[in-house]
Parts: structure tokens; C-alpha cells; sequence
């Protein structure tokens, strides 16, 4: 019965899903099943559901300040059209076709998502594929598999919780992380160069995409160990924008008569927007790691601050009536039912359902070794965040690899990323995405937005079966110290 109570929230939300439930009452269903849960067989103290709400209404506010602030600054740049000089400066150097691609999910998303994290890379990823040329549907869903990078997010949060509760170094996690994440890299650039290419050149297409997210799981693993964890995905990430451009200008200067149109003054104020907001995000955030114990100051290191700080500047004041219109209409449609997974994931926490789930799965015995990256997974699913994710199982991943007999390090490297992947599939972040896209995806059409859920859940589903199989060759090949 225990098992039962404590795996229907998660059943019940992917179940909805996948019959068509929209993403709000799929999200509200499994909250009320995991509160029913409580009350039926994993009851909480007043005490603890206090506790728990003062810990986390901080960081629930802080993501809808996150996902408004992005949704905000997206808008304004789309508006004065600045997206779109920008969108047209990339794609005269790399073209429309699988390099412009490759630029925004193994470039200009990780990095902006290394920073900001949340999603919010997708803000300024999507807004570039928007004039490819691309379908709106594979718009959305190639700018969703730009967060494959995630375990690097916002600096880390997600991977340093996993490693304190798991005992682990930070710096070492990163690294172990850095390595196994050449699955998910290599999937997401194969899917997206797939998507992107013409069928007769699909498979020189193929080879681009595999090669590409090789190396950016090299790049994130050589800048962390030079340069530590908190900094390894912007890093590499960077390394990967400025290849792309640069080989993308080699080859327009091979094929065009021309040369490309300068960037123009709207183009660089849109590049001085986001170097705000990420430069912000950086400085401020060194100040206040030098200032420890810094209490409230941390949040001027937040995304939360400095998107709306950027979106301030560009607009030069407040923006139009307009914007604000529509970014209240997207943010109303996103808000909530990336708040109530968040709110799902705690409650599951902290009564005891995830433990009890995870150790249910680990009576298999070596099986559970397989089924390991596929728990991680769901917490990612569910909360939509690494950091809530890791929050939920890693302190019990972590026992149960310990007690099978297992090398913690690879185990919890496997579970990390994993727990990341499925992320790019939350219900939250596929209604954001699709928000992004001008126009053709609006939140009501459903049936495109199953489309996206749907694709990006098999494009994830493959590599965390992936990950199971590597997880099991490792628990073979390295032995517990």
C-alpha cells in the first residue's frame, strides 16, 4: 500500500500527460493525490509542513520571478525587433541550416542556461531558432534540447546538493558528471541535426550533431577541472558559441559572394542586454559567495534581478503597454504549473514519498542499478529543476548505492545527469518553450504541444535508457572503495 501511495502522484501526472491532460491539471492532480498520500499513510508534523514552506516559498517565489523575468526580456527584444537582427547577424555567419542549430543547442542555450539556469536559456535560444526557417513545432522542441547541460545550471546548485548529501567533492562530482553526460550530448545533437536537415543530408547532418556534443562534454569537463565546477558549463558552453561562429563564418566566406550584414546598433544593444544579465549574474554572485553568510543579498545574484534589470535597460524604462500584456498572458500560463510541480516535488520529499519509492525499487537488488537513472529522471520530470530533483532522491540513491555494493561516484555522476534529462521534457518548461515561439504555438493549441511532449519525451526517454546501461556497465567494471 505504502508503495502504491507514494509512486501514484508521479503515475498520475505522467498518465494525464500522456492521454492529453493539460499540463495544469496534470500538475494539480498529482499535488492532491501526493497530499491524500499524507493523510492516508505519510503524515507530517505541523512543525515540519512549516519548516518546509519557509525553506522552500523562497526559492518557489524566486523561479516565478525567474520564469516572468525571462518571458519579460524575451518579449521586449522580440518587440523592438532586435531578436530578430540578432537571429539574422547568427544566421548570415552559420546559415539556417544544422550549424545554426548546433550554435543554439550546444552554444548559446547552455551558456545562457550555465548562468541564469531555471529554463531560462531557452529564452534566448528559442527566440534565435525562431528565423530559421525552421516549423514552429520543431522550433520549440529543438530549443527545448538545448538544456542539456543542465547539471551545470545557474552554477551548479543541483550537482553541489547531490554531492553534499552523497559525501562527495563538488569539483569531483562535476567532473564524473562531465564525463557521463557525452550520452545526453550526443542524443540531443543527433535529434537536433536530425530535425534540422533535409532528408538526403541527414547523415552528414548526424555526424555534425554526434561530433558537436562530444565536444561540448569535453569542453565542460577540461574547463572543470581548470576551473571548478560553479564555472565549467559557461565556460565550455562559450568555447562551443565561438567554434560554431567561427566555423560558420569560414563557410560563408567559402560560399557567399558577399560578405554578412554587420550586426547594427539594434543587434549590439540586444548583445549589451543579455552581457548585462549575464555579467550581472557573475559579478554579483562573486560578491556575495566573498560576503559569506550574505543572508537576503543573496538574491541581487539572482537571474531574477538581473532579467528584469536587462529588460529595464534595453526598454529604457518601462516597457509598452503592450509587452507587459502579453508577458502577463504567457507568464499566467507558465507560472502556475511549473509552481505546483515544485510544490509536488516538496511535499514528496518531505513526507517520506520519494525515499519511500526509491527504496521500494532498490528490493531488485542489481536490478535496481538499472532502474536507478530512470528514478532520478522522474524527480527531474516532476520538479522540473536538477536542484529539486537531486533535493528529493539523491541522500537516498547515494545509501542505496553504498548498500548494493556499488562506486558512489559514477552511480551518483549517472543519477545527476539523468535527473537532469527528463527536465527538458517537464510539462513547465514544454509550456514556456512553446510560449516562445511567435505566434504558431500558442498555450491553447494543444495538440502542437502534445506534439513537442511527446517527441522530447522519446528524445530523453533514449538517452536515459543509455544512461541505465552505462550505469550497469560501471557497477560491473569499478568496485565500491
Amino acid at each position: 500500500m505504502y508503495l502504491l501511495l507514494s509512486a501514484s502522484p508521479v503515475l498520475a501526472v505522467i498518465g494525464g500527460l500522456l492521454l492529453g491532460l493539460c499540463s495544469l491539471y496534470a500538475a494539480l492532480l498529482g499535488v492532491l493525490l501526493a497530499l491524500a498520500a499524507c493523510l492516508l499513510a505519510f503524515p507530517m508534523t505541523a512543525q515540519a509542513a512549516l519548516q518546509a514552506v519557509a525553506g522552500w516559498m523562497p526559492v518557489l517565489v524566486e523561479v516565478l520571478m525567474i520564469v516572468g523575468g525571462g518571458l519579460l526580456l524575451s518579449e521586449v527584444l522580440r518587440a523592438a525587433g532586435a531578436q530578430k537582427a540578432l537571429a539574422q547577424w547568427v544566421m548570415g555567419r552559420t546559415g539556417k541550416g544544422v550549424g545554426a542549430v548546433l550554435l543554439v543547442v550546444h552554444g548559446v542555450t547552455p551558456f545562457a542556461e550555465s548562468l541564469t539556469g531555471f529554463g531560462i536559456g531557452i529564452t534566448i535560444g528559442i527566440p534565435l531558432l525562431a528565423h530559421s526557417g525552421l516549423p514552429a513545432r520543431k522550433i520549440a522542441l529543438i530549443g527545448l534540447l538545448g538544456l542539456c547541460a543542465v547539471p551545470w545550471g545557474s552554477m551548479g546548485p543541483g550537482t553541489l546538493i547531490a554531492a553534499t548529501m552523497s559525501g562527495l567533492t563538488f569539483d569531483a562530482l562535476g567532473v564524473a558528471s562531465a564525463a557521463v553526460s557525452v550520452i545526453p550530448m550526443v542524443v540531443v545533437g543527433v535529434a537536433a541535426a536530425w530535425l534540422a536537415s533535409a532528408p538526403g543530408q541527414r547523415g552528414a547532418a548526424v555526424l555534425q550533431g554526434a561530433l558537436s556534443g562530444l565536444l561540448l562534454a569535453a569542453a565542460i569537463g577540461v574547463s572543470n577541472v581548470l576551473a571548478g565546477t560553479s564555472a565549467a558549463g559557461a565556460l565550455g558552453a562559450l568555447l562551443m558559441t565561438v567554434l560554431w561562429l567561427w566555423l560558420g563564418r569560414r563557410g560563408a566566406a567559402a560560399s557567399a559572394d558577399k560578405a554578412a550584414a554587420p550586426l547594427g546598433p539594434l543587434g549590439w544593444r540586444a548583445l549589451a542586454a543579455y552581457g548585462l544579465l549575464l555579467l550581472g549574474v557573475l559579478v554579483a554572485g562573486a560578491v556575495v559567495r566573498a560576503l559569506q553568510g550574505a543572508g537576503a543579498w543573496h538574491l541581487l545574484a539572482s537571474p531574477a534581478v538581473w532579467l528584469f534589470v536587462a529588460a529595464a535597460w534595453f526598454a529604457r524604462g518601462l516597457p509598452a503597454g503592450s509587452s507587459l500584456q502579453r508577458v502577463w498572458q504567457s507568464w499566467r500560463q507558465v507560472a502556475p504549473v511549473t509552481g505546483l510541480f515544485i510544490v509536488l516535488g516538496v511535499v514528496m520529499a518531505v513526507s517520506g514519498m520519494a525515499a519511500q519509492l526509491a527504496h521500494a525499487l532498490a528490493q531488485g537488488g542489481s536490478a535496481y542499478v538499472f532502474a536507478a537513472p530512470f528514478v532520478g529522471a522522474l524527480g527531474g520530470f516532476v520538479t522540473g529543476s536538477n536542484t529539486g530533483a537531486n533535493a528529493m532522491f539523491a541522500a537516498t540513491q547515494a545509501e542505496i548505492a553504498q548498500a548494493l555494493g556499488v562506486a558512489v561516484l559514477p552511480f551518483m555522476a549517472v543519477h545527476n545527469v539523468s535527473a537532469a534529462l527528463l527536465l527538458m521534457a517537464s510539462p513547465g518548461k514544454v509550456e514556456m518553450a512553446c510560449q516562445l515561439v511567435p505566434g504558431e504555438v500558442p498555450g491553447t493549441a494543444q495538440a502542437e504541444r502534445a506534439w513537442v511532449q511527446a517527441r522530447v519525451l522519446q528524445i530523453t526517454g533514449l538517452a536515459v535508457l543509455l544512461m541505465a546501461l552505462l550505469n550497469v556497465v560501471l557497477s560491473a567494471v569499478l568496485v565500491q572503495p
